[in-house]
């Protein structure tokens, strides 16, 4: 599968020919889902946001008003009480699945329980994803993104790239996302970690990684504790055959 993963969605001229490029073909030629569903999660979006998603009426995050040949709804809460060949053949037909933003741990309950994360992995289909549609293909989100707590408890997301992002870098209306709690976040990633601005995405193409942006962003790489002599430990046999550790 690919990937364009967002932190606002097509918001440059860049970011929008990276997208022609998965595509094959221009926009105006390709069909595509959106799936409003994070929203609903979120403290900060709620149904507004996703009426606005889907109309194409948040000219902050552009996505569905981007000329699409075919547009339509795929509301994943109500999948799981639907026939799959109502909807399957669907997805699997469509060029591009447009993911918008709001919790990124609901949109991945529901991914779940909906059947549409076992089946991402054989699609041919775009998937483009802004703000919290992005954050749910990574291993784990980080626990400044929590807010809907899964069942698990756990931070952990669909892992279907293998890095995590720290959206909205430096975003005048969210003071908290800064470069500094960006390094913050970054620290306590197994994984590596991009933090980008929303003129930033991350096109994958199987598997190899592009930054696409006419931003600023910065990748964070996992560090590696040094090797600390006060906690090595060495064996000594006791002359009547007892072996002890000892500290060095």
């Amino acid at each position: 599968m690919r990937f364009l993963l967002t932190s606002a969605g097509i918001k440059n001229t860049r970011i929008g020919n990276a997208l022609v490029d998965l595509l094959g073909k221009p926009i105006a030629e390709s069909s595509a889902l959106c799936i409003p569903t994070a929203a609903y999660g979120h403290p900060m979006a709620g149904p507004g946001a996703a009426w606005r998603f889907i109309s194409g009426r948040e000219s902050r995050t552009p996505m569905c008003e981007l000329g699409w040949k075919s547009l339509g709804v795929l509301e994943l809460t109500a999948l799981p009480s639907i026939d799959e060949e109502l909807w399957v053949p669907l997805v699997r037909e469509t060029d591009a699945l447009l993911v918008g933003g709001g919790d990124a741990l609901y949109l991945c309950h529901w991914m779940r329980q909906s059947g549409l994360a076992d089946l991402l992995p054989s699609l041919e289909t775009v998937y483009v994803g802004l703000s919290g549609g992005s954050l749910v293909m990574a291993p784990k989100i980080g626990e400044d993104f929590v807010r809907w707590k899964p069942p698990t408890g756990s931070d952990e997301a669909l892992g279907m790239v293998d890095f995590s992002m720290f959206p909205h870098l430096d975003h005048e209306d969210l003071p908290d996302n800064s470069m500094a709690n960006a390094e913050r976040w970054a620290a306590g990633m197994p994984v590596p970690g991009y933090a980008i601005d929303d003129q930033t995405a991350i096109k994958v193409t199987d598997g190899a990684v592009e930054v696409v942006s006419e931003g600023h962003w910065k990748l964070f790489t996992p560090r590696t504790e040094p090797y600390d002599r006060r906690w090595a430990f060495r064996m000594l046999v006791h002359p009547c055959g007892l072996r002890h550790w000892l500290r060095r």
